[in-house]
């Protein structure tokens, strides 16, 4: 991996471990194994559309469900990113993008201000998506959302299929957050807030 905005997390308890290795000033290279097929297929699309460099391990306790294995890989790799961010010094910081994927549409807004929050406005029509129940794609952008300190709005305007639908949803993520975390070459020395830090309650 090339670049200075580098950061490695493990995370181990009874329930997960992983290792996670991400540049946020990378080419969108990726090598990830969660052992649960589909998710790493959407952390792969996140990675490639972001252009932020990932390796993920993760060894769950798939025996019971995919639960532990999707929400910890959320909070590891929204903890690298967080590192690597630093003090957020000269990143555009907000960010949208708007995906669409054959008959569905999705979007994402982004503010890499420090303040944890998730506003998630999907709704699918299936419940389970290979190995994944389709409601802990919510908890996988909660996890990742808390950890990164981004405040993530997350909305699917329409969409028949589960697949195309959360599929959009993280590559609208990985794009956005291609533009918030890049450095702007009109600003690059400065915090882009008025309080001088970002973080906090207001920023």
């Amino acid at each position: 991996m090339s670049g200075k905005r580098k950061a490695k997390v493990t995370r181990t308890t009874t329930e997960t471990q992983i290792w996670a290795e991400i540049n946020l000033d990378g080419s969108g290279n990726y090598k990830i194994t969660t052992g649960v097929g589909f998710l790493d297929h959407m952390l792969e699309q996140l990675s490639k559309h972001s252009l932020i460099d990932i390796e993920l391990e993760v060894k769950g306790d798939l025996h019971i469900d995919a639960h532990h294995t999707t929400e910890d890989s959320g909070y590891v790799i929204g903890e690298a990113i967080g590192k690597a961010l630093g003090s957020r010094v000269g990143i555009n910081r907000f960010a949208y993008a708007e995906i669409p994927m054959d008959e569905s549409l999705s979007s994402v807004a982004l503010d890499v201000s420090g303040r944890p929050f998730l506003e998630w406005q999907v709704m699918m029509p299936n419940s389970r998506l290979g190995e994944m129940d389709t409601e802990l794609f919510k908890e996988w952008f909660r996890a990742f959302a808390q950890a990164a300190g981004i405040t993530i709005h997350v909305r699917n305007a329409y969409g028949e299929n589960s697949h195309h639908i959360i599929e959009s949803c993280f590559k609208a993520l990985g794009r956005s957050l291609r533009d918030a975390v890049e450095i702007d070459k009109r600003n690059s020395s400065a915090i882009p807030s008025t309080k001088g830090s970002i973080g906090g309650k207001e920023g």
